[in-house]
C-alpha cells in the first residue's frame, strides 16, 4: 500500500458518502448492515480489494458458533460472544442461513487436564454458560469413538456457514442503498475536519466517517491514514485436514482439548462442518505470507514486516516451546495424526485428507505480547479494528452495534 499521485486520481463529485467501510469480512459487512439501519437513507460505500467479500478469515475458519467458555469473564470477549452467539442464530433464523447447534464436548484425556476441567466449569459458571460434567462413561456414550478420562459438555455450541451469512448481510446492505466495490485496494487514506478521503483502485472517495475492518492487513491500512499504532499483524497459518466422506458420522459434537494455559493457542480438534464434513485442526504455525494459503507461499514483504518487527522475536522467545510444537505438526503428518489420536485412538494417518488452510491475523505487541482481546483505535472520523481474534464471526453483528456507537461518539 502506498500514497499515489493527486495527477492518478479520477475524483467524481458523486463520490460523495455519509459512511466508508473497508473489508469485506463478515465484521465489515455487518457494520455497513448496522449503520444503514441505524441510519436510514446514509450513503454508504464499502470497499474490498478481493473480486468477492468474505475470501480470507471469514471464509477460512471452522465455521463454530462459540459459546465462550475460554474467555475471561468481564472480558470484551466473553460478553460479545454470548451477545453473539445469540445473534447469530437469530440472524440465521431469519434469513435462511444453516447452522445447527450441536453441542462440544471438552475432553481431558490427563490428569492435568482433569483439574483444569475444573477451572473451565467455573469460567462457564461466570461467563453464564450451560456446562454439564461428563464422566469417563458419559463421554463414551455421547461419543462412542471418543476416548478421554472426563469431560465438559456445552449444549450451546454450533455450527454454521459463514460465508452465507455474509451473502445475507450484503443482499441487506443493497437493499438499503450501500455500495459494495471489490476489486478496489484502498492505496491512501487522509483525514481532514470535514472528512476522510480514501483512495482505492485509483479512484477517491470522500466519507464524513470511516470505518477498517482491514483484518490481516488492518495495521497497514491504520498505518496509511496516519495512526501511530505500536503493534504488528503476525499471520499464523491454521492448517487442516478432512476426514473421508465415510467418517462423517464419526461424532456427534465438536470435540475439543482441554486448553494448555502455556500454550497461546486452543490446539487441534475435531469439528463438525455445517456441510456434513468433518476437519481436524487447526495447528499454528508462522504464515510466510499474509495471503498465501499455499503450503509454500511466500511474500518478501510480508516476512520482512515479521522478522523486522521486535515484538515476533519476543514471542518467539516466549513461546518457543509451543512454536516447536507446532512446527513439528505442520512438517509431521503422523505428529498431527498423534494429537487428534489422544481422544479419538482410531484415527489413521488415511483418514487425513487435504482441507485448506486457514490465516490468522494475530496482533502483536511490540514487548511480545499476544492481543488476545477485540482491539480499536480511533480518530474524530475514523475507527480502525486493529485485533479482532476468535470469536469475532460468532461475535460480527454485536461488534458492528459497539462500531456503530463509536463512531458516532467521536473520539474515545
Amino acid at each position: 500500500m502506498h500514497h499515489i499521485g493527486r495527477e492518478n486520481i479520477r475524483t467524481r463529485p458523486d463520490l460523495r458518502y455519509e459512511f466508508c467501510v473497508i473489508g469485506g469480512g463478515i465484521i465489515g459487512i455487518a457494520t455497513a448492515r448496522e449503520l444503514l439501519h441505524r441510519h436510514r437513507g446514509a450513503s454508504l460505500v464499502l470497499l474490498e480489494k478481493e473480486d468477492d467479500l468474505a475470501r480470507h478469515q471469514t471464509g477460512r475458519n471452522s465455521g463454530v458458533i462459540h459459546a465462550g467458555v475460554y474467555y475471561a469473564p468481564g472480558s470484551l470477549k466473553a460478553t460479545l460472544c454470548r451477545e453473539g452467539a445469540r445473534a447469530t442464530r437469530d440472524y440465521c433464523d431469519e434469513h435462511g442461513v444453516p447452522y445447527e447447534i450441536c453441542g462440544k464436548l471438552i475432553v481431558a484425556t490427563t490428569p492435568s487436564d482433569v483439574s483444569r476441567l475444573g477451572d473451565l466449569a467455573d469460567r462457564c459458571q461466570a461467563n453464564e454458560i450451560e456446562v454439564i460434567p461428563q464422566s469417563k462413561g458419559e463421554l463414551r456414550e455421547r461419543e462412542p469413538h471418543i476416548t478421554g478420562l472426563q469431560a465438559l459438555f456445552v449444549p450451546s455450541t454450533g455450527i454454521v456457514d459463514y460465508v452465507g451469512m455474509v451473502r445475507a448481510m450484503r443482499a441487506e446492505v443493497e437493499a438499503l442503498g450501500g455500495r459494495i466495490v471489490t476489486g478496489s485496494e484502498v492505496t491512501a487514506i487522509r483525514e481532514d475536519v470535514d472528512g476522510v478521503e480514501c483512495v482505492a483502485g485509483g479512484t477517491a472517495y470522500r466519507a464524513n466517517r470511516l470505518v477498517a475492518c482491514a483484518g490481516l492487513q488492518s495495521d497497514r491500512v491504520a498505518r496509511l491514514a496516519g495512526l501511530a499504532i505500536d503493534h504488528r499483524i503476525v499471520p499464523f497459518r491454521g492448517e487442516y485436514f478432512r476426514l473421508p466422506a465415510s467418517r462423517n458420522a464419526l461424532i456427534r459434537h465438536l470435540i475439543y482439548p482441554v486448553p494448555d494455559p502455556s500454550m497461546p493457542f486452543l490446539g487441534v480438534h475435531l469439528t463438525r462442518m455445517i456441510d456434513g464434513g468433518v476437519t481436524v485442526g487447526p495447528n499454528a504455525v508462522l504464515g510466510m505470507a499474509r495471503e498465501g494459503y499455499g503450503r509454500f507461499s511466500i511474500d518478501a514483504a510480508d516476512l520482512a514486516s515479521t522478522l523486522g518487527f521486535p515484538g515476533f522475536w519476543k514471542t518467539l522467545a516466549r513461546h518457543r516451546k509451543a512454536a516447536f510444537g507446532e512446527l513439528r505438526s505442520s512438517l509431521s503428518k503422523a505428529h498431527y495424526l498423534d494429537l487428534c489420536r489422544r481422544y479419538c485412538p482410531e484415527l489413521q494417518l488415511d483418514d487425513l485428507g487435504p482441507q485448506p488452510a486457514g490465516i490468522r491475523a494475530q496482533a502483536v505487541l511490540r514487548d511480545g505480547t499476544l492481543v488476545h482481546d477485540f482491539m480499536f483505535s480511533q480518530t474524530d472520523r475514523m475507527l480502525h479494528v486493529c485485533n479482532a481474534p476468535s470469536p469475532a464471526a460468532t461475535s460480527a453483528l454485536p461488534i458492528a452495534r459497539m462500531i456503530g456507537d463509536k463512531l458516532m461518539s467521536g473520539r474515545s
